[in-house]
């Protein structure tokens, strides 16, 4: 009888000790005079902060790609899909499309060590809000050089002005060399 009754005090002090722990948290995070997060970083005007190696959103220099699929072999979720097409006058492959499924992407990076001239790298874009599935399908060869390289901001509205461009922006070094 008396192990019962210790039995019973554990689990009393256990789930009062637990409830004091959620108390003291909720009571540090609640704060009245707390400010949103839109009024602390004026998101959307301007960007968020975010940490030296923050995995965002892909920048990807489409003059520098061999086509190699190299990316896409890496990717675990298949989320990368590069069309090419042998150039006619000289050796590799010019890109017709290179797509990331941002749906299925899980951002872990694998794609950016296996490629062999560095054109594929992790932004500091946070954000590419859609109405629909179709807006997080990006073609990173027939968005402008600006914003797939990173220059400038890969917005939801540069997203939806690249799905009506119908060939690549640019072809690939062979074209340049040739």
């Amino acid at each position: 009888m008396l192990s019962w009754w210790k039995n019973l005090n554990r689990a009393i002090t256990t789930v009062i000790q637990g409830l004091w722990v959620t108390l003291r948290v909720w009571k540090s995070t609640y704060d009245p005079n707390r400010k949103t997060f839109t009024e602390h970083f004026e998101y959307p005007e301007l960007p968020a902060q975010v940490a030296p190696r923050y995995r965002g959103f892909h920048r990807f220099d489409v003059t520098t790609c061999i086509g190699c699929d190299q990316c896409a072999k890496a990717c675990p979720v298949d989320c990368i899909y590069i069309g090419k097409e042998r150039v006619e006058n000289g050796k590799g492959f010019r890109l017709t499309h290179f797509t990331i499924d941002y749906t299925k992407c899980m951002f872990c990076a694998l794609c950016i060590e296996p490629c062999p001239v560095d054109c594929i790298f992790m932004g500091g874009t946070l954000d590419l809000s859609s109405y629909s599935r179709d807006g997080a399908l990006v073609d990173y060869s027939r968005l402008p050089i600006d914003v797939a390289w990173g220059r400038a901001t890969l917005n939801p509205t540069a997203v939806a002005e690249s799905k009506a461009v119908l060939r690549p922006v640019h072809g690939g070094p062979s074209e340049q060399t040739g």
